[in-house]
């Protein structure tokens, strides 16, 4: 099978590709990733060199490109999204540049080559925000209610996914996932900016009053539910995926203190940020019953892991803080 991954040099992604050239030696995959801000093919250093995988720098929206590598592939996971929150509240035309037209872009390849195999990564975001008190979760069934310009343009992305379904008969499928962390991940995110501002000895801005609360779901488990969608899922369908593991912001804080040896003291409070969303959770029941899928990791232990690997990794996260780690392609790839 040859998978076109686009976004593959981000977090998620680049876990992904790690993930399925390990299990399945003889798929092949390309990875086509614009190289934002948050795609760092350092994160792929372990896999340049495998034959079965190939890298190309191009950006979601170039139809031209896009159409040329669907028609050598099986299979489309589309991962390539602007992710982070706060960077939509400054900037909310560039979401929509390439989590709606960049969807879109993909989509109408997918259709007009043979109607390919496409996987969508999607958000629990764009369903908006339960009350800390309530039992509800998040399910398949939830109505849509983007709070943030990111959540609305995955909202919208989500919504031509199944559009294409319905009217072109494109076989798609979609995964909506909760809070992922694990490594590689761009440490503008709670989880490695509090880790690595502790490693440098700087205290953690916490939101608010820290009682917002998250679904967290380790990523190599996310790995794992996303290839059970794929060989295994109905098309036309959505599966959540959560980590089932809901922890308010201020818990976070505190457990990743204690593993790291620091008290409350390091805890900056700053001002909240605009339309801050005060739960997410999910309900993976649909996923464990249909496909057998669930979180094979405690997230305590999990989130040792995850703060070893940025111990470890030092070198790493030094060169994405200070930018660096965006030099690494014209090194590698000799191009400017």
């Amino acid at each position: 099978m040859k998978l076109l991954i686009t976004g593959g040099a981000g977090f998620i992604g680049a876990n992904f590709i790690h993930y399925i050239l390990k299990k399945y030696p003889n798929y092949n995959v390309v990875n086509l990733d614009n190289l934002t801000y948050a795609g760092n093919l350092e994160n792929l250093k372990g896999v340049e060199n495998n034959s079965n995988y190939k890298f190309i720098k191009g950006d979601i929206c170039d139809a031209e490109l896009v159409d040329g590598l669907v028609k050598g592939c099986d299979v489309i996971v589309s991962f390539a999204a602007e992710s982070h929150v706060d960077r939509s509240i400054l900037d909310p035309g560039a979401f929509v540049k390439t989590n709606v037209l960049g969807t879109i872009t993909l989509l109408n390849a997918a259709r007009n080559n043979g109607n390919k195999r496409f996987h969508h990564i999607s958000t629990d975001e764009v369903f908006g925000s339960l009350e800390l008190d309530e039992d509800r979760k998040f399910t398949e069934d939830s109505p849509y209610d983007p709070h943030s310009p990111y959540s609305a343009s995955k909202a919208a992305s989500d919504h031509f996914v199944r559009a294409y379904n319905h009217t072109f008969g494109l076989p798609i499928t979609i995964t909506n996932c909760s809070n992922n962390f694990g490594p590689y991940q761009f440490p503008e995110k709670l989880i490695p900016l509090f880790v690595t501002n502790l490693i440098e000895g700087k205290k953690v801005p916490l939101y608010g009053d820290g009682l917002n609360i998250r679904d967290w779901l380790y990523v190599e488990d996310h790995c794992e539910a996303i290839d059970m969608v794929l060989h295994q899922g109905k098309i036309g369908e959505t599966y959540c995926v959560g980590g089932d593991a809901e922890k308010s912001n201020i818990e976070i804080t505190r457990l990743i203190l204690k593993e790291m040896g620091f008290g409350d003291e390091m805890i900056e409070y700053v001002k909240d940020r605009p339309g801050h969303d005060r739960r997410y959770a999910i309900d993976a029941s649909k996923i464990r019953h249909e496909l057998g899928w669930k979180p094979r990791h405690n997230f305590e232990e999990a989130l040792k892991e995850t703060i070893r690997w940025y111990k470890d990794n030092r070198g790493w996260w030094q060169r994405v803080k200070s930018g660096e780690y965006q030099k690494y392609y014209n090194k590698q790839y000799g191009r400017n």
